[in-house]
């Protein structure tokens, strides 16, 4: 199971950091993913963290450089923090997590088997 927390309401220029807290299955084996849904859009992908050490991590044009994702394995938590907040981010953000190789991390769903329940991030002033 994984779930997703840490959304909310904050104004543009701000920030939040989601948390994904797992369990039931070995979650250093995982890669950890993150999609956001805005409303009427297609799910998107935003990040990714390889398994293991979490050594490989990738990002959506649209968020590189303003988030960050980690992973701590001892919590089996993968943490997304988000900064410098737009308008543009406003969706649930889902993560989700798939056994991937140590040394990278998919952006494509299908290689994700589990998803967790959302959390919406609204950005508004």
């Amino acid at each position: 199971q994984l779930q997703a927390s840490g959304g909310g309401l904050v104004q543009p220029g701000g920030s939040l950091r989601l948390s994904c807290a797992a369990s039931g299955f070995t979650f250093d084996d995982y890669a950890i993913g993150w999609f956001r849904q805005a409303p009427g859009k297609e799910r998107e992908w935003v990040s990714c963290i390889s398994s293991f050490d979490g050594s490989s991590t990738e990002y959506g044009d649209s968020v590189k450089g303003r988030f960050t994702i980690s992973r701590d394995n001892a919590k089996n938590t993968v943490y997304l923090q988000i900064n410098s907040l737009k308008p543009e981010d406003t969706a649930v953000y889902y993560c989700a997590a798939g056994p991937q190789s140590r040394y990278y991390c998919s952006a494509y769903r299908y290689r994700y088997d589990y998803w967790g329940q959302e959390t919406q991030v609204t950005v508004s002033s």
